[in-house]
């Protein structure tokens, strides 16, 4: 099913560095990392959706934030004619997929002039990202229906 990228671009981008210069000369061991991703999709024409991908690394050495890195990665995507709920799964998982490679060059590049080495994240299970979405979604949605 082809997935037509129209553009591709950065949204949003910002990296903190609180504890430089004293986190880049005295560390000595490997910071810990916590990720965080976040993926939405909004329609903007007849089969023509937006698909925002946020990355937020934060690192920390011990107690001391080393970084964080922010990035909202954006695509602008033609899919062909789908029901809607397959339509959402289509840009929730094949979206990314392509985006990804790109947001994670970005990622790199900027722990990288932070002072760190660069980060490389790995690769992401993206199917896995949208059924636990889905499975949230419905979760809500019970909750809803319990307190109404």
């Amino acid at each position: 099913m082809p997935l037509v990228v129209n553009m591709q671009y950065v949204k949003d981008m910002s990296f903190e560095n609180p504890n430089a210069p004293r986190i880049l000369t005295g560390a000595s061991e490997q910071p810990k990392i916590d990720l965080q991703v976040d993926l939405q999709a909004q329609g903007l024409a007849d089969n023509v959706a937006e698909v925002q991908m946020r990355l937020r690394a934060e690192a920390t050495i011990g107690e001391a934030t080393a970084f964080i890195a922010e990035l909202v990665y954006a695509g602008v995507f033609t899919l062909p004619p789908l029901p809607p709920e397959q339509q959402r799964a289509v840009l929730l998982i094949e979206g990314p997929r392509l985006l990804f490679p790109f947001a994670r060059q970005i990622i790199a590049e900027i722990t990288s002039q932070g002072g760190f080495p660069p980060l490389l994240l790995q690769p992401l299970d993206f199917v896995d990202l949208y059924r636990r979405q889905v499975l949230a979604q419905q979760a809500q949605m019970g909750e809803a229906q319990g307190t109404a």
